[in-house]
C-alpha cells in the first residue's frame, strides 16, 4: 500500500445491509410524518436538510455497495422521478444524501 494514498477499507456487508434498512426506514418515516424516527437514522455528524413531509416515496430499486446506497423512485403528489445517493457512516447510519430529480419525467 502506498502511504501517500492509503486505501479506504470498505465497510462489511453487515454495515451495508444495515444502511439499506436505514434508507428504507427513512422513506417510511418521512412518508408517515415521523421526523424523530427519521432523525434517529442519521449519523451524529450529518447535517440534514428539512425533511419533505406530506409526500409519498415509491421506491423502484435500491442498490448498495460499500458505504453507498442508491434509491431510485418517484415522489408523489409532485410526480417527480428521483435518484437519492446516500453515504453511510462506519456504523451504517445515514451520513449524507444527494438527490437528483427529473420533474415531470413520471408523466411521460
Amino acid at each position: 500500500m502506498n502511504s501517500r494514498h492509503p486505501r479506504k477499507l470498505l465497510p462489511s456487508r453487515l454495515i451495508t445491509d444495515s444502511g439499506v434498512d436505514h434508507v428504507r426506514l427513512a422513506y417510511h418515516y418521512l412518508d408517515s410524518g415521523d421526523v424523530d424516527g427519521y432523525l434517529s437514522l442519521l449519523d451524529e455528524d450529518a447535517r440534514p436538510e428539512a425533511p419533505a413531509l406530506g409526500c409519498r416515496h415509491d421506491i423502484d430499486r435500491i442498490v448498495a455497495s460499500g458505504d453507498c446506497v442508491v434509491a431510485i423512485g418517484r415522489v408523489s403528489p409532485q410526480q417527480v422521478d428521483f435518484v437519492d445517493v446516500f453515504t453511510l457512516s462506519d456504523e451504517g447510519m445515514l451520513r449524507s444524501r444527494r438527490r437528483y430529480a427529473a420533474p415531470g419525467a413520471a408523466a411521460r
